[in-house]
């Protein structure tokens, strides 16, 4: 029952972190037009592994741009949802975040943190105790390129 009861708030925290840190992403993409085009993007974290993502919020992808030219600083690390699939972007990972879910963040909470590795290897804890409500804000993810649509 306790720990029930601490997935349950963990999950509640993750889910308010997410909607507070990407309420304006959510709104924005929700007005995407045609004529805008996905890009993608590269993060590593601290175990230089690296990971691929596709942006379709066109204020997400200015500010990835920004952060890769140096023009900012500010939320340097990445959040969003996982989807326990490979994409076809990221085929070495049996996972990808969901572009619709996607921000930016400086601080979050610890509930969300983990690694790319360790996320591939513990995905079948996903959305539980473990990253609950499949929130996912890797503290040292960084981008790193950004590379041409597949």
């Amino acid at each position: 029952m306790q720990r029930t009861l601490k997935a349950a708030i963990g999950a509640l925290a993750a889910m308010v972190m997410i909607t507070l840190t990407s309420a304006p992403a959510y709104a924005t993409s929700m007005a995407r037009t045609k004529d805008n085009a996905a890009a993608y993007f590269v993060m590593t974290d601290v175990t230089h592994e690296q990971f691929v993502v596709r942006l379709d919020n066109p204020a997400d992808i200015e500010h990835a741009r920004e952060l890769l030219s140096g023009e900012t600083t500010d939320r340097p690390h990445l959040l969003g949802r996982i989807k326990p699939s490979t994409a076809p972007y990221n085929p070495r990972w049996s996972y990808h975040l969901k572009p619709e879910t996607i921000g930016f963040f400086d601080v979050a909470i610890e509930v969300c943190d983990a690694t790319i590795p360790y996320v591939e290897e513990h995905l079948d804890e996903a959305g539980g105790a473990f990253l609950p409500g499949y929130v996912w804000c890797d503290w040292s993810s960084r981008l790193v390129r950004e590379i041409p649509a597949p």
